[in-house]
């Protein structure tokens, strides 16, 4: 889009910088998504059991995602195994004996197993055949029977996965190349190169792609095991996003540890693991995030009670999230998701900007739209800046429009300060990069956007921007939208704001009216 057109629903990536000396907690026990498009942003957020008996495998993994792993180590260490071009199997054996993959040598008609189970005149691929039988293989069964089907990488790289459930045998899968990034699996920016029916880790089957953006990408997947379809977000195969992807990692296995019933919202990791060098993990497969939802209602907004129901669900992740020293770091519409289709249960994914309060890796965080003025003024953050966004997202819930939509940090300050005016000097004399947006003498830097429109302090109304005169619906958000972090209402008190116990009791279905504001305002 041109910068000069710039639409209100423009959403742009956010930034981080990563913060000197930042270190993760030494200890990480073992294991939504979307693209970061500007008008069009799909979502995701799936399910894997955990094998009872360890593997070679699972133990070459947990070294990565243990304790002891660095933040700054990579999955290019000598602990994670490569493969040979050549399909060679001098290498580790997962849990086969030398005499077993000796034995494991293709049949000279490797077709011939194919071809005695046909279905009337037609004969039956080599993935079918595998569907009619007693899942899962093992590698030495797998190599005996199909490996005339089969990438000379994954005649070896298959060894490393002692139960097989899925080829992919139809799929035009990516040829090793060793002069390529990663073998030929990753493209220039290091994302996975993935290929619609080809399979990762030999359960999964790719579907279609869900989302895109910085992160790497998340994939609609068949699991073979479950036979269930999950979310599979597979991470960038670059150091910065490993050591991130361990921290989301870390957070969602908390989450996951403390909150058995699922009375947090949160969208609740099912496993992880390391394939081709990418971190991978799963999740419930969910249905369309808030911003699609405005979109399909043309961006009219919805009614009040409904907002309600999506801020009670979101008060109560948040609670949750604090009660346990839990910041997102990038709450938007985006990122929640409907549980079900017309139902107006939701849930919060993507925590991969996320961290615990005392382990930031970051200091510029959130997307633009949502930044607490913390963030752009440059003072210690804490988990009120999740509060901050959720007050932008109720007024845009309603309005259909987002509250603050600058095309800078410049502009996306003075939006805030368009409707709220000029911070306290309490916050001013606590900003590290004050000087960026205010003169010496405390008078902000007025910029015209790329339209030419200036923007001053004071100018503007919460109700004209929300779109709403309900007294204490207003009040709700300005209290979210208190300068002061210290002050600012946490989720436990606005669980008992009057806007929020006035809500009505949670309606099953989302009906087809709520585009349509019927509550007078």
């Amino acid at each position: 889009m041109n910068s000069s057109m710039q639409s209100p629903h423009t959403r742009i990536s956010k930034q981080k910088v990563l913060l000197p000396g930042a270190t993760l907690r030494k200890s990480l026990m073992p294991i939504s998504t979307k693209a970061k498009n500007p008008t069009s942003r799909s979502t995701i957020a799936s399910d894997m059991p955990t094998p009872k008996q360890q593997t070679p495998t699972s133990r070459k993994q947990e070294q990565f995602f243990a304790d002891k792993v660095s933040p700054n180590s990579t999955l290019n260490s000598s602990n994670i195994s490569t493969f040979k071009l050549n399909g060679s199997f001098n290498r580790s054996y997962g849990n086969l004996s030398r005499d077993e993959v000796r034995t494991a040598k293709p049949s000279p008609r490797a077709g011939a197993i194919i071809r005695q189970k046909s279905l009337g005149q037609s004969e039956i691929t080599p993935d079918e055949l595998m569907a009619t039988l007693q899942l899962p293989l093992t590698p030495a069964q797998i190599l005996k029977n199909f490996s005339n089907f089969m990438t000379k990488y994954e005649q070896g790289e298959i060894l490393d996965y002692p139960e097989i459930y899925y080829l992919g045998l139809k799929a035009k899968k990516t040829k090793p190349n060793p002069a390529g990034n990663n073998l030929g699996f990753d493209d220039d920016r290091s994302d996975y190169i993935q290929v619609i029916g080809d399979q990762i880790a030999y359960r999964y089957e790719i579907i279609q792609v869900l989302g895109k953006g910085s992160f790497g990408q998340v994939l609609k997947c068949l699991d073979h095991k479950s036979k269930d379809f999950v979310a599979l977000k597979i991470i960038r195969n670059q150091r910065r996003f490993h050591r991130q992807g361990r921290v989301e990692i870390k957070v969602l296995n908390h989450i996951r540890t403390h909150d058995k019933e699922g009375l947090s919202h949160s969208v609740i990791m099912h496993d992880y693991f390391l394939f081709r060098k990418h971190i991978c993990i799963t999740f419930e497969l969910l249905n369309m995030n808030l911003y699609e939802l405005l979109k399909n209602n043309k961006f009219s907004g919805f009614s009040l009670s409904l907002v309600k129901r999506f801020c009670i669900q979101l008060l109560q992740c948040l609670a949750f999230t604090a009660e346990h020293r839990i910041i997102h770091c990038d709450l938007k519409p985006e990122n929640i998701l409907l549980k079900h289709p017309n139902k107006s249960s939701i849930k919060v994914i993507d925590f991969g900007s996320s961290c615990f309060d005392d382990e930031k890796l970051y200091t510029y965080i959130q997307s633009r739209f949502y930044r607490a003025p913390d963030i752009i003024l440059g003072l210690p953050y804490t988990t009120a800046i999740d509060m901050w966004s959720l007050g932008c997202i109720a007024a845009e819930l309603h309005a259909g429009y987002p509250l603050f939509a600058g095309e800078s940090e410049a502009e996306q300050l003075l939006c805030i300060m368009e409707i709220k005016g000029i911070p306290p000097d309490s916050i001013l004399e606590r900003a590290t990069r004050r000087s960026l947006f205010f003169e010496e003498d405390g008078t902000p830097k007025i910029v015209a956007n790329s339209r030419g429109k200036k923007r001053f302090p004071g100018t503007r109304t919460l109700n004209e921007k929300a779109k709403s005169s309900d007294q204490e619906f207003l009040s709700f958000i300005q209290l979210c939208l208190d300068w002061n972090p210290d002050t600012r209402m946490t989720p436990q008190e606005a669980l008992s704001h009057p806007w929020i116990l006035e809500a009505d009791k949670p309606k099953s279905r989302i009906s087809s009216s709520t585009g349509s504001r019927g509550d007078g305002s």
